[in-house]
């Protein structure tokens, strides 16, 4: 006991002190969670020796000394695989991290020389910074919260033409189901599959706004009651009077409870548990996904993005907030893989960005909540090459394709605004996914993750 309490302690009073900081790193499916927080700790482990970290102002100055990893605080939550993340990216070839598959975290030790030191410069302070990571299927779950039963069952009736095409057999085994039928466990296990075999289809094929997330990915809860329900289609058509009389074996009564244990016992604990207690947060987004996937999808991520920012809890802390109420104070929001298309066209892709967040954005500053947008790229995969072509002088990338192709090419022009239907109709934009560029030494390339640290941490590091 004695030792976990003394952890516990020195971690209050270095809050006291403002030298703690628990920075999440969130996002959706495919935004590049994994090789964001393998390039962040690989930076800050690299700083004041091959790091190029020049917009990080600590870093520049030459005051951050580096960074070692330390025992994190809750022991029951896996470590963030961070060693094996760097053997995939220094394997022959190199290959992408895995994605992680649940709640991981680590944490890291900064040591930095203060900007103004009482000790005549040699005065050296640490920084404490806990790094959470969170399977971006489970963030999803987060808008259920505002619902009951029946108004997330007709939130599920707009989706559009392509999304509904990967719930055909769901609708089948749906059709002609009252709310006051008897259904046997199996039959319900059944339907409640083909659901989630629904959701994940439409995952693949690039859409983001599913529910529920832990259909996507149930660890634990594989096969659990509490994960074998689903929507029921029409039920505004129905007397809420009388669906509320129905027995409780009947289909609206067992799917009513289990989405309402869902909520209770999955989706709430984690967010007490672990979205309450973030100082800091970096939202990732993979928008040249969306846009290349075409105009139904990039419209089902928007929703999406609105719904996850809508369920955060944003605002400034005083020190009793810091203490033991923490609420997250300042949000980056990134669009990644930034070196997936060419320079010139990056401060579009942050264009893009903030248009698709535009209504999230102003809420946080009329909150008065620090908020910025970037557009980055974790870890390199291309390289900027300048070829020509009748005379003139074009910029394209060179990379190599996930199936080992190397490839020269230039993928299009990005929209600096939402895109309109006109852009649909004649765009040009092919994203291609490329695989990480060989490691020869020292830290990881990147495009702006400089940036983003000193945005997230550099207040810290004066």
């Amino acid at each position: 006991m004695f030792k976990p309490l003394t952890r516990e302690l020195n971690d209050l009073i270095e809050r006291t002190r403002d030298r703690q900081l628990r920075l999440a790193v969130t996002g959706l499916s495919r935004a590049g969670k994994t090789a964001f927080l393998t390039s962040l700790i690989h930076q800050l482990r690299h700083a004041g020796v091959e790091a190029r970290l020049d917009l990080l102002g600590a870093a520049r100055e030459g005051r951050l000394l580096g960074a070692r990893r330390v025992e994190q605080q809750d022991l029951g939550v896996p470590r963030f695989p961070f060693d094996q993340a760097m053997a995939a990216l220094d394997a022959h070839p190199p290959r992408w991290p895995e994605a992680t598959r649940g709640i991981s975290e680590l944490r890291l030790v900064l040591r930095y020389r203060p900007r103004k030191s009482r000790l005549f410069g040699s005065e050296v302070r640490e920084l404490t910074l806990d790094l959470f990571d969170y399977p971006g299927e489970w963030l999803l779950d987060l808008p259920l919260l505002a619902h009951d039963f029946n108004s997330w069952s007709q939130q599920q009736r707009t989706s559009g033409q392509q999304r509904d095409e990967f719930f055909s057999q769901w609708h089948s085994a749906v059709t002609g189901l009252k709310p006051s039928d008897e259904l046997d466990e199996t039959r319900l296990a059944e339907i409640a599959e083909l659901y989630a075999t629904g959701l994940r289809a439409a995952r693949e094929a690039g859409f983001s706004d599913l529910q529920p997330g832990r259909f996507l990915l149930p660890g634990d809860l594989d096969g659990a009651p509490v994960l074998q329900f689903f929507p029921l289609l029409g039920l505004d058509e129905h007397d809420p009077g009388g669906l509320a009389k129905l027995p409780a074996d009947s289909l609206y009564a067992t799917l009513k409870r289990r989405f309402r244990y869902y909520q209770q016992h999955i989706v709430k604990p984690f967010y007490r548990d672990h979205f309450q207690r973030f100082d800091r947060q970096i939202v990732l987004v993979d928008v040249l996904g969306a846009l290349n996937a075409g105009p139904e999808r990039f419209d089902d991520l928007s929703r999406a993005l609105s719904r996850l920012m809508e369920s955060f809890d944003y605002g400034q802390r005083s020190l009793l907030n810091r203490l033991f109420s923490p609420r997250i104070d300042r949000l980056a929001i990134a669009a990644t893989k930034a070196d997936h298309v060419t320079p010139e066209q990056h401060s579009r892709l942050t264009g893009l960005l903030e248009a698709l967040l535009a209504e999230p954005i102003k809420d946080l500053r009329y909150a008065d909540v620090p908020v910025k947008a970037f557009s980055l790229a974790s870890i390199r995969a291309t390289q900027v090459r300048e070829v020509s072509d009748n005379g003139s002088t074009l910029t394209a990338l060179r990379g190599t394709t996930l199936s080992g192709e190397p490839t020269l090419m230039f993928p299009g022009d990005v929209p600096s605004q939402l895109p309109t239907a006109d852009f649909w109709a004649r765009q040009g934009f092919d994203f291609t996914a490329f695989r990480p560029l060989p490691r020869t030494s020292g830290a990881l390339p990147h495009i702006r993750m400089d940036a983003a640290i000193d945005w997230l941490i550099g207040d810290k590091l004066q």
